[in-house]
């Protein structure tokens, strides 16, 4: 073992520790869940960031996940490759990208803290940069096909289609393909609509308008909390919009640290945004100051 890999472990053992100094004696919590949630009161923050993760572990043989009264689950699909986002096409086919954070070198301690956590959830690592292709052909829930749609996309995550475009949103770049309905692989190279600067969240979520004439790209920023200076962070922690005619974009929405989903409100046409803040200020909620 190396002594990068006993570090890492050791500095996943302290915060662990960490965590559970942080929740001792607190009892019994309420679910916060359902439509009135109990929230957990914050908490100060100690000197060490804490930060709970799950470990990745999968379905345990036929295992499956408790569904609600009248609802059942099974596994559309096995054997992916950290699949990070989803998108069904209009056929029913479904569209998966698989690709993960690229390994970086950790330079603190909180940066070893979050590498040895983020390797622990199976989240960083080689990304397959590739769009899968999965179709239940006869309606029974199960994928039978499964297809390498598009492959050598840099960190592949946000999908959209358009008319005969589908879209993609890479960590490095907005690109353009040609799509034709019931296709299983396309091996056209992607048109550059955009670039993008990779690297920190690299998640970049699309969005098209209801007229299909402009995709909005959400761009998470470089660091936790502008860490290299705001100079890096240009054009980042924002929604671009990107209008498809001109090919012209201007930021849409800024001061989103890592926005990520991206939907429409049916009834005003608002966009709305999940937006992931500060990291290391505590788990559950933000502390007090």
């Amino acid at each position: 073992m190396t002594d990068n890999s006993l570090f890492a472990r050791f500095v996943a053992l302290v915060g662990g520790a960490a965590v559970a100094v942080r929740h001792a004696g607190d009892g019994p919590r309420p679910p916060a869940y359902g439509t009135a949630p109990t929230i957990p009161g914050p908490k100060p923050q100690g000197k060490i960031p804490t930060l709970k993760m799950p470990t990745a572990m999968g379905w345990q043989g036929d295992h499956k996940p408790t569904a609600a009264p009248g609802l059942k689950v099974n596994a559309f699909a096995k054997g992916l490759t950290h699949p990070r986002n989803i998108y069904l096409l209009p056929n029913g086919d479904v569209l998966v990208a698989e690709s993960m954070g690229e390994e970086g070198k950790p330079s603190t301690v909180f940066d070893h803290a979050m590498h040895a956590t983020m390797k622990r959830a199976r989240a960083s690592g080689t990304s397959p940069n590739r769009i899968i292709l999965l179709r239940d052909a006869d309606g029974d829930g199960m994928a039978e096909e499964r297809h390498t749609l598009i492959e050598g996309v840099r960190q592949p995550f946000g999908i959209a289609l358009i008319g005969s475009t589908l879209y993609v949103g890479a960590s490095d770049a907005v690109l353009a393909y040609p799509y034709e309905a019931g296709a299983t692989r396309i091996t056209a190279p992607g048109r550059k609509l955009m670039d993008l600067i990779p690297g920190g969240h690299w998640t970049r979520n699309l969005i098209a308008s209801a007229d299909g004439s402009k995709l909005y790209v959400a761009v998470g920023s470089l660091s936790n909390i502008g860490d290299h200076g705001m100079a890096a962070e240009e054009n980042r922690a924002c929604i671009h919009e990107l209008d498809l005619a001109s090919g012209q974009s201007r930021i849409f929405a800024g001061g989103l640290r890592n926005p990520v989903g991206m939907a429409w409100e049916p009834v005003g046409g608002m966009l709305w945004t999940v937006v992931n803040e500060r990291d290391g200020l505590g788990d559950e909620t933000p502390p007090t100051t």
